[in-house]
């Protein structure tokens, strides 16, 4: 696990949040995760290839996307529904997108399909990788969620 090509990824979700949605994002300790049951109640997920290949989530709690997403739109956000579930695509090709940038400018060259949302209770968020499964939690002030990244070795 390279974490050259892992903070990147985390740097970019703190940034994305910043900017669009005006949302402070605090990291949690990192930790290797075992499984594929999300932290949260909707996830994206994304695939990378190129000089690296694997993929990056996002899960989110509840609480924390509707504030997110009301940021966004100047709505208030009660409850997970599509609009909701866009916004999670938008912002996981956000990250990837602000990630890839700042791995160019370090010579790493990736690529990433479309985003795939999942959301529901005690769903899953699977990783076609090789490799550790990275796990980071990050606080807001309306909630948590977890950012997962997982490369082939």
């Amino acid at each position: 696990m390279d974490a050259k090509i892992i903070n990147p990824f985390l740097e970019a979700a703190v940034n994305v949040l910043k900017t669009m949605a005006m949302v402070e994002a605090k990291p949690g300790k990192p930790f290797l995760k075992k499984d594929s049951k999300a932290f949260g109640d909707v996830s994206g997920i994304i695939g990378i290839t190129g000089d690296a290949q694997g993929s990056m989530s996002i899960s989110f709690e509840a609480p924390a996307i509707c504030a997110v997403v009301a940021n966004l739109f100047g709505n208030e956000v009660k409850e997970v529904n599509d609009e909701v579930k866009d916004a999670v695509g938008e912002m996981t090709n956000m990250i990837c997108g602000d990630a890839r940038r700042r791995l160019e400018g370090q010579g790493v060259s990736l690529q990433a399909g479309t985003p795939t949302v999942v959301a529901g209770k005690d769903h899953s968020v699977t990783h076609i990788n090789t490799g550790p499964m990275l796990a980071v939690p990050f606080s807001t002030p309306n909630g948590r969620f977890v950012v997962e990244v997982a490369f082939n070795d």
